[in-house]
């Protein structure tokens, strides 16, 4: 029971830090080539996409300014860079066990890439939500994607194997 508990604390520690920032979970599961790499990859693509600057522009509800502030080439990169090392971290610590339980982390990376190609023109209700708050909007979208996909094939794979999931 105690080693059941430790390892969900740790399988969380690995997501809570993952989410924090891009490559401190690969650390604290000690692949520090990995980690760096991907701390050094947020660090280049959050500068070239000016991502700070949007951030602190879209929380003082400066849109627009936050949307002429985007370097969408580069920041398109991002959702994907994210996921997957939230993706990696977990999986690194024993999580993500279960076929095609990276489907929902394929799927949010998607969906919050897709909000980010329509923040400068997609508006809700008459406002425009911008390039940081409509990619999370699109995130609750992906994640149930994600979720009905891995549920669609685990279902494919049972009836092939005749209700045998590995």
């Amino acid at each position: 029971m105690q080693n059941n508990r430790e390892s969900r604390s740790k399988r969380s520690e690995m997501l809570l830090w993952s989410i924090a920032f891009p490559g401190f979970g690969q650390l604290l599961n000690a692949h520090y080539i990995k980690g760096l790499s991907l701390i050094a990859l947020e660090f280049i693509v959050n500068v070239q996409g000016n991502f700070n600057t949007i951030i602190v522009l879209s929380y003082h509800g400066k849109i627009q300014e936050a949307i002429e502030q985007t370097n969408y080439q580069w920041l398109m990169f991002y959702p994907c860079l994210y996921f997957f090392a939230i993706w990696d971290a977990y999986r690194g610590v024993g999580g993500g066990t279960k076929p095609y339980s990276f489907m929902p982390f394929v799927f949010s990376a998607y969906f919050v890439t897709l909000g980010l190609i329509f923040s400068p023109k997609l508006t809700l209700f008459g406002v425009l939500i911008g390039p940081m708050w409509l990619p999370i909007l699109f995130l609750p979208i992906g994640i149930v994607v994600g979720f009905i996909i891995q549920f669609i094939m685990l279902k494919v794979k049972s009836d092939e194997t005749g209700g045998r999931v590995e």
